[in-house]
């Protein structure tokens, strides 16, 4: 087994597969690092894969005090985990919570970012939704506390972007809901009050989004209702950004459409590494509805 060791003294358990042009894999909170076994299965084939599993998910470090979690923290451990297995530079895939490190992390290190892909990047960032986010996110580290993992992981896996998996994959769905009954108590309360409910609404990020020159591929499913605006909001804010809805999906999108998901990803990398993941043609301007002259 291989582990990181952050700036900060946490232990982040890793993995790499395969050779190539790297790749990171940042997965959700209700997932791990298993999270990416069909990106895993796929990529290596042509790139050098490192998933890894956030501190608070074993058998990474599981901090016992809610400071030792926050947004900006989950972005460095990106790149703590790269520097460990020796990488300079990578492609950062995330899904959720790890479509928003993914994102801090290509903000606070433009450097080591090749692109980003931000799948179901968007709970709580919407402005009107703020309070009542933060509120449920509260009663969800506190369903982790009082009746443990294993007792609420099939209430948090039935929510109302995550049943779409569940009627397309039963026995994917399945496994993701005994992974997730696998989390650390502890580690998922804290990772929900120090990461999910402090980080800032993407929304305030807009003038750093403006700046940011990294290509950038968002993901949604067109029912992760809450994901919806702000995926748009991305895609018409970064300058070399793209917006890619999956229909009649939900959040859990590398597990629940797989082939789509890998398919789109490669396509985006060759692309970006082709130099043709270009800024928009000024030519589209959103404000035209036909030319006329």
């Amino acid at each position: 087994m291989s582990f990181a060791t952050t700036s900060d003294g946490i232990r982040l358990f890793y993995e790499s597969a395969g050779s190539g042009t790297p790749i990171i894999f940042v997965h959700e909170f209700g997932g791990n690092h298993w999270s990416w076994e069909p990106q895993l299965n796929f990529f290596p084939r042509r790139h050098r894969c490192i998933t890894f599993a956030a501190r608070g998910f074993p058998p990474s470090d599981i901090p016992q005090s809610v400071d030792a979690y926050s947004q900006a923290r989950a972005a460095d451990d990106i790149i703590d985990v790269l520097n460990a297995a020796g990488i300079d530079k990578a492609h950062v895939v995330g899904l959720s919570m790890g479509g928003f490190a993914s994102l801090h992390c290509a903000l606070r290190h433009p450097e080591r970012v090749l692109s980003v892909v931000a799948a179901g990047a968007g709970y709580g960032a919407e402005k009107i939704h703020e309070d009542y986010f933060k509120g449920v996110s509260e009663q969800v580290a506190r369903n982790f506390e009082e009746r443990g993992a294993k007792d609420f992981a099939p209430t948090y896996a039935e929510g109302a972007s995550r049943v779409q998996f569940q009627e397309k994959d039963p026995r994917g769905w399945q496994l993701f809901a005994d992974r997730l009954g696998h989390h650390d108590s502890k580690g998922a309360a804290n990772t929900m009050r120090g990461v999910q409910m402090r980080r800032p609404s993407l929304y305030d990020l807009e003038t750093e989004f403006r700046a940011l020159k990294a290509p950038v591929l968002v993901m949604v499913g067109d029912e992760d209702d809450h994901c919806l605006q702000p995926g748009l909001f991305l895609k018409r804010t970064i300058q070399r950004s793209a917006l890619a809805v999956f229909p009649k999906s939900g959040h859990t999108l590398n597990l629940e459409e797989p082939d789509l998901f890998n398919r789109l990803v490669a396509d985006f990398i060759t692309q970006v590494e082709a130099g043709r993941w270009t800024p928009r043609d000024p030519r589209a301007n959103p404000a035209q509805v036909m030319r006329t002259d």
